[in-house]
């Protein structure tokens, strides 16, 4: 009984670690496409699940360059 308890617990700790790694692979890859030019900034908001208002000032070029600053690790990469 104690062995199916110590398995459980493995196999629940181990998914959320995955899942975060997997959605991180989606964000640096949809970035990567972004400024690849393979995916235009209203298809990147939509992948990255942005929300964007019309009213705002704004564009959203300017939405995804920043929000994919954030997760570069290399600081001299611009969007």
């Amino acid at each position: 009984m104690k062995y199916l308890f110590v398995v459980f617990c493995q196999i629940f700790l181990i998914y959320p670690s995955e899942a975060v790694t997997t959605k991180m692979f989606k964000v640096l890859d949809t970035c990567a496409r972004y400024r690849l030019g393979e995916i235009d900034a209203n298809e990147a908001l939509e992948k990255l699940k942005l929300k964007y208002t019309n009213s705002s000032n704004n564009q959203p070029k300017d939405l995804v360059r920043k929000y994919c600053s954030v997760f570069t690790p290399n600081e001299k990469i611009e969007f």
